[in-house]
């Protein structure tokens, strides 16, 4: 019984494939928490930007369809 249970703790701790996968959730989350900020601390030059891309784009509708 006892060899079993080490058998079967040998195999976990060569099995690394958990350990891979909460790798890559760590790094997940830094990269959320890395855009998630740059956004925040962007937020009113994005902002400007799209709105205008917007009016640009509504311009270049309004002329093309006259």
């Amino acid at each position: 019984m006892i060899r079993k249970f080490l058998a079967s703790i040998r195999g976990a701790s060569s099995d690394r494939k958990g350990v891979t996968a909460a790798e890559y959730a760590v790094l997940a989350v830094g990269v959320i928490i890395i855009v998630g900020a740059a956004v925040g601390s962007f937020r009113t030059n994005l902002l400007d930007a799209f709105s205008e891309i917007g009016t640009q784009i509504t311009a270049a509708q309004t002329s093309a369809s006259r």
